[in-house]
């Protein structure tokens, strides 16, 4: 992850954790819909455990996790649970998950290197698992105002993308809207692929 990125995260995570986000419930919906009963799910990017805490009222095995150690700390706070502090490349996991939940944390992923990461989840779920991740949507990597870098996919390079990174029995992308912590209104791709059987 951009160190730049991590570092805002890092600085701001009371500040983060602080917003309820409920725009996402339907995509949580209909990711959790795809899930046998029981789940192991791995969460990326957890912030401060809200959509966690959703999953674990369904009865879900769920290892929430986030690449700053003071967000992990917030959500272990709200979750009254140990949350893990795990970076994208250190995803070690083999055929664990039936599922991965990376919302709005993998578009800050370096463009030269999502294609690892992905990899690296393909690898962590068991065959037919789902995986569910979101990106702000563009033509070319930056950053925003607040300083934190986007890989900005088009929906075209990010199905080359995942194409490279593993064998996937299907692949949807979805488009919307959101409003993000910089209070803007940003174009959005949501992606839902399945690891092939």
């Amino acid at each position: 992850m951009d160190e730049a990125t991590l570092q805002f995260y890092r600085g701001h995570a009371e500040a983060y954790a602080a917003r309820e986000i409920t725009s996402r419930r339907a995509r949580l919906e209909a990711f959790v819909s795809l899930l046998p009963p029981g789940a192991a799910i791995l969460e990326l990017g957890c912030g401060a455990g809200g959509d966690t805490a959703e999953m674990l009222a369904r009865g879900f095995d769920v290892s929430p996790t986030d690449g700053s150690p003071e967000m992990a700390e917030v959500a272990s706070r709200r979750l009254g649970r140990p949350v893990g502090t795990l970076l994208f490349h250190d995803i070690d996991a083999v055929e664990t998950y039936d599922g991965v939940w990376a919302n709005a944390c993998l578009l800050h992923v370096p463009r030269d290197e999502l294609t690892q990461v992905l990899s690296l989840i393909w690898r962590a779920l068991k065959p037919g698992g789902a995986f569910f991740a979101s990106f702000k949507t563009g033509d070319a990597e930056g950053r925003d105002t607040l300083g934190r870098y986007y890989n900005y996919p088009s929906p075209d390079w990010l199905r080359e993308t995942y194409a490279s990174a593993g064998n996937w029995n299907s692949l949807e992308i979805q488009t919307g809207e959101v409003i993000g912590f910089d209070n803007q209104w940003a174009p959005m791709l949501f992606v839902v692929a399945r690891k092939s059987l």
